[in-house]
């Protein structure tokens, strides 16, 4: 027998991420708020180009996404050169870590950051470094304080998951003018779209040539199942990614959908609307009956119970009346539930359902 094919270091110390549940056993009118997705689903125009796309499965896509960075750069105001496209925005993260990380470079995150930078640093060899947040909203002075000399890369969510809370792009300023020289800060966008008027860093990548930022079709836009992300920054970054890009990384279904979809301005400002009005009605529902919750900016709400014992015999409750959310146990916040934004009907339910339980404890 010979000796046994390892894994590269770092590997194995990669947890299993786990999405959000979808069914429960036993239960028909299951009721998912455990992944984010919009409510309202695609636009019609994203939809309709999907099915045109049908009349084309023999045909290879583009492989440089020409048509959808254009429609990108149009709509954002950016350069299009600039723009990179992957399988959600998560492709971009291990494009950046896999590029940038190696053996013995350190990758800052916050305690509550989302479980992709932590996966894709372990998987590109490098060592993931937790700083803490202040009252679950991210620290600079946290993060400032943990660089070292083998520091290459800085992930800000922004609003963050799993809390919902954001820092202004002044703070942003300041950490990336004040991180160490070679040191490149990535502002993870997934949810600036539900933030009026919030650019999601693009002034600062504009003046800057250490930002990055990654932003995605699968929140806002309701293309989760259609997996396209893409990310902007400096031609040069930009350039890398390229090259370790795969070339046919995305389907011309999932291009004329998404392209389809970010030119669809009316439909997006109809969800953030939307997803306001709910989103208060849902943070002040559950404030009432003792559940708080920090001010969201994201189409989740994070709610904080007394204890861990108490969150999870609360979300076992919610899952017998046919409803899930998500535990946020690893995310350092095991005494908390992260709860989707849904309709105004599932946002009743919801509230309903814990208002049922706390009267029960």
């Amino acid at each position: 027998m010979g000796s046994a094919i390892l894994p590269q270091p770092g590997i194995m110390d990669i947890d299993l991420y786990e999405g959000g549940a979808s069914h429960v056993d036993g239960i028909a009118n299951v009721l998912k708020l455990s992944s984010n997705e919009n409510p309202l689903g695609p636009s019609e125009p994203a939809m309709e180009a999907f099915r045109r796309e049908a009349f084309n499965l023999h045909r290879y896509p583009s492989t440089d996404h020409a048509a959808l960075r254009a429609a990108i750069g149009e709509m954002h105001r950016l350069d299009p050169d600039r723009v990179i496209c992957g399988v959600g925005s998560d492709e971009i993260i291990s494009f950046l870590c896999q590029a940038f990380v190696g053996p013995g470079d350190q990758v800052i995150h916050t305690e509550h950051g989302f479980a992709l930078y932590r996966i894709s640093t372990l998987a590109a060899g490098g060592t993931p470094v937790e700083v803490p947040e202040r009252e679950r909203t991210t620290d600079i002075d946290a993060i400032l304080a943990g660089c070292t000399d083998k520091t290459r890369m800085v992930f800000i969510a922004n609003p963050n998951n799993p809390t919902g809370t954001m820092i202004g792009l002044a703070e942003i300023g300041y950490l990336a003018d004040n991180l160490p020289d070679g040191v490149l800060l990535v502002l993870d966008g997934a949810y600036a779209e539900y933030v009026e008027d919030y650019d999601a860093g693009r002034a600062l990548i504009e003046a800057r040539n250490n930002v990055f930022m990654t932003r995605t079709f699968s929140k806002m836009y309701g293309l989760g199942g259609m997996r396209v992300g893409w990310g902007y920054g400096p031609k040069p970054i930009i350039d890398v990614l390229n090259r370790i890009r795969g070339p046919f990384n995305l389907s011309n279904a999932a291009l004329a959908a998404a392209e389809a979809a970010v030119r669809d301005t009316d439909y997006v400002a109809k969800c953030r609307a939307e997803n306001t009005r709910c989103r208060a009605w849902l943070a002040e529902a559950l404030a009432e009956i003792g559940v708080p919750s920090d001010t969201s900016t994201a189409n989740f709400i994070l709610a904080r119970f007394s204890t861990t014992d108490e969150a999870n015999a609360c979300d076992d409750y919610l899952k017998s009346q046919g409803i899930l959310v998500r535990r946020v146990g690893g995310y350092n916040l095991p005494h908390c539930l992260r709860i989707t934004v849904g309709d105004e009907a599932s946002c009743r339910r919801v509230a309903h359902a814990i208002r049922q339980f706390k009267e029960r404890a």
